[in-house]
């Protein structure tokens, strides 16, 4: 009699086992991706010194303008606030006309930064996505302008604004402001890394011009950019002084042309310049202080990109 023959079947292997002993050494590696930089004490104390010195000219720009002439002149020198804040202002206001030169300064500032912030980002937008015929070349033209010296065109330009009858008028000061070469490398290069191909061309192919194609996705993407943009053309309109003092006169003075005024004498008060240069830098702040989230967006997305 013979014996049945029993035929042994394979086991298949079991994963469960597998995965359970490939778990613990993945789970034993550091992920990188995933890990939390934590600063050390030596990167507060840098950032702590560096805040510091950032702020400390502000910080004393309000001691002196708080402190009598007297006062600025002690050695050691005060490093609290005084009691005269609201007194150099007063001197201030009766020294020059400040109203009136931060008025002039806002509708100057406001009206470049705004012109330069649309047609940069105009240009901007044409030389980074759109093909023509010498995009190469002028925009070798625009870069190149900004080796030229701006003192080198102040006779021309005050000889066209002479004929235009613009002297001592604010929109001699406005036009020749609303477009800079730096405002329009910068929004092409800034649009140029942000702004892919393949959602403009998928605007065309639903039939979008190319002006839709600006305000629906290019002013979008591009705000961080502008943001930033505005804020640098604002500082710089703002604290303009060699044009403005050649265009205009001290009847219709802007901040710095009027601060030029203060503190005159044989023994020049500087607590009344501190005073007034306190309030210049106001507006300053105010912008920065509306524009600062976006800022800080744009240039954390400039810098991660790529």
């Amino acid at each position: 009699m013979t014996a049945p023959s029993t035929t042994e079947v394979p086991r298949p292997p079991a994963p469960l086992a597998t995965h359970a002993a490939v778990a613990p050494a993945r789970r034993g590696r550091p992920s990188r991706a995933g890990r939390t930089l934590h600063a050390g004490p030596v990167a507060y104390a840098i950032l702590i010194v560096a805040v510091l010195v950032s702020a400390f000219p502000f910080y004393w720009t309000l001691v002196a303008a708080s402190r009598s002439n007297a006062d600025l002149a002690q050695v050691p020198p005060t490093l609290l606030p005084g009691p005269n804040l609201i007194r150099n202002f007063e001197a201030v206001l009766e020294e020059a006309d400040i109203g009136k030169a931060l008025l002039n300064s806002l509708i100057v500032s406001g009206s470049i930064t705004l012109g330069t912030v649309l047609c940069c980002t105009l240009a901007g937008f044409a030389f980074a996505k759109l093909r023509f015929r010498g995009r190469g070349a002028l925009l070798a033209v625009t870069v190149g302008t900004m080796m030229i010296p701006p003192q080198l065109g102040v006779i021309p330009l005050f000889m066209m604004i002479a004929e235009l009858g613009w002297v001592n008028q604010l929109q001699s000061v406005i036009l020749p402001g609303l477009v800079s070469a730096f405002g329009v490398f910068f929004m092409r290069q800034y649009l140029v890394q942000t702004l892919p191909d393949e959602l403009i061309e998928a605007a065309r192919v639903d039939g979008a011009s190319t002006a839709r194609i600006f305000w629906s996705i290019v002013v979008p993407i591009a705000r961080p950019g502008m943001a930033v943009l505005g804020l640098l053309t604002f500082m710089a309109a703002w604290n303009d002084f060699f044009w403005p003092i050649v265009a205009l006169t001290s009847s219709e003075p802007t901040v710095q042309v009027a601060l030029r005024q203060l503190g005159g004498g044989y023994v020049h008060d500087q607590s009344v310049i501190m005073a007034g240069t306190l309030l210049g830098t106001l507006p300053v702040l105010l912008v920065f202080g509306l524009l600062g989230r976006q800022i800080v967006g744009g240039i954390m997305q400039g810098a991660v990109k790529g």
